[in-house]
């Protein structure tokens, strides 16, 4: 059976909305549409309607192309209104029973519950990042094992609910339902980082229009997530002020001359380039020397690069790095960043582009479109091996059997209340690569044969047990 989603990244530049369908446990994109930013600044939506109309115009283009009209959503949140809580859970395991997912969401649900999570926030994301089961540390799944006591360590994502309420208000009034919010960020990481950058610990940094985001990943899941208020679009305004020519044309001289290797400028010095006025008139021309604009591009994207450099120290995680630091994003265009970012960083750097799949439009293959190509990867199964969404429902990275064979979307299942779904297939990982699943009816009839026995374990429990844990819940 088809699954087709649709991701929505909602920037502070432009509105991408894409729309794929997964055939054969591998994701085809079928339409895509884009939008100037309106209404929104720096992340924060500060005018519903203008944002409302622009999310739909995408919308309405990506659905005229792909011929569907699909309209929920898994959304981008912008890191401008959200920040990082470090919390912990413990969960006694009653005769030392194997760990299967109920267990787990457990004890992710109590560690949501011990966070010091102010009123007006709303929570995003509860990512675990370290399990310890009795005296042994460092488990990265305990899916399988047995114990006495088990601890988890996670990284809640927390949302100003004041913001994400206007950022919900804009997407519904463009008529569309909300399957998920997820950080921008993580999306992005999702779509550039490999598995040996993420287990050998890695920053990844989105340096977009006008914000650029940084989230660590160590091991198996998030660590630590910041925000900046600032991005290319600022080198831009600075080339528009110092030429007094339309912010358009700053752009494209940004682009055409913008050079951040210093021994690469030396041939320029002294080169003149007429841009037009400010003033509108087709005769007012200014002359410029690209000294100055090389100065100019230089001195903005120098400074984004310290602070966000100093934000990477304040994280205390830059030791264990590596990998050291991936960047992504419009910004990363400039000729030289990746130069100059590593002599700031004092680490390796890599420019990433999003993961090509199959059907990719030729623009979205551009590092501009990171989140939004790891917002459909999101959606299809493609984030760490546990969490808690958005809507504090269990996602496992682990397959659900069921919902391979019988098309149940498994984002609206929550685990908390539905033990037919808790059950998995420890041989299935991934279904970006788990190609031929469904033609092998061996296999299947085998899978489905493991979740009946499963169910009938756990039908048999004993009832003294099943009241014991559930007073346990309650207090």
């Amino acid at each position: 059976m088809e699954k087709v989603v649709l991701g929505i990244d909602i920037g502070s530049t432009k509105v991408c909305s894409v729309i794929a369908v997964c055939k054969d446990g591998v994701p085809h994109v079928i339409g895509a549409g884009f939008r100037k930013s309106q209404g929104l600044k720096k992340g924060s939506v500060v005018n519903i309607e203008q944002a409302s109309r622009a999310i739909k115009d995408s919308l309405s283009d990506a659905q005229r192309v792909a011929g569907t009209n699909i309209n929920k959503a898994v959304v981008s949140i912008s890191g401008a209104y959200t920040k990082g809580i470090d919390s912990t859970g413990i969960l006694s395991i009653v005769n030392s029973a194997e760990i299967g997912p109920k267990e787990i969401n457990r004890i992710m649900q109590s560690a949501l519950y011990a966070a010091s999570i102010p009123n007006e926030y709303a929570v995003i994301h509860v990512l675990p990042y370290s399990f310890k089961l009795d005296d042994q540390d460092f488990i990265e799944d305990p899916m399988g094992m047995s114990g006495n006591r088990l601890e988890v360590s996670v990284r809640v994502i927390v949302a100003q609910k004041s913001n994400l309420d206007n950022l919900k208000k804009a997407v519904k009034l463009a008529g569309i339902e909300i399957e998920n919010m997820v950080l921008s960020s993580y999306a992005s990481s999702i779509a550039t980082l490999n598995d040996d950058e993420k287990n050998l610990g890695v920053a990844c940094i989105d340096i977009g229009g006008s914000t650029s985001a940084l989230m660590v990943h160590i091991g198996n899941s998030l660590r630590y997530n910041d925000f900046l208020g600032v991005g290319s679009n600022h080198i831009t305004t600075d080339l528009a002020q110092a030429l007094t020519t339309p912010l358009d044309v700053a752009e494209r001289v940004k682009i055409e001359y913008g050079n951040l290797v210093a021994k690469e400028n030396e041939g320029d010095d002294g080169l003149i380039i007429e841009v037009p006025s400010i003033s509108g008139d087709e005769n007012d021309k200014n002359q410029v020397s690209l000294d100055n604009v090389h100065k100019i591009v230089y001195d903005r994207a120098e400074e984004t690069l310290i602070i966000l450099a100093r934000l990477l120290e304040e994280s205390d995680l830059k030791s264990r790095l590596g990998s050291g630091v991936v960047l992504t994003g419009g910004m990363t265009k400039l000729s030289g960043i990746k130069e100059l970012a590593s002599a700031i960083f004092s680490m390796p750097v890599r420019l990433a582009r999003p993961i090509e799949i199959d059907g990719l439009f030729a623009n979205l293959k551009e590092p501009e479109y990171s989140t939004v190509i790891g917002l459909i990867l999101y959606a299809f199964g493609e984030y760490t091996n546990y969490e808690l969404d958005s809507e504090k429902n269990m996602k496992s990275k682990h397959d659900k059997l069921e919902d391979k064979y019988t098309g149940i979307n498994s984002n609206n299942v929550n685990l908390m209340g539905n033990l037919n779904n808790n059950y998995s297939d420890g041989r299935i990982q991934n279904p970006m690569v788990a190609n031929n699943i469904q033609k092998n009816s061996m296999d299947m009839k085998r899978d489905l044969k493991e979740i009946t026995e499963i169910r009938k374990k756990v039908d048999t429990e004993n009832i003294f047990v099943k009241l014991w844990l559930k007073i346990k819940e309650m207090f």
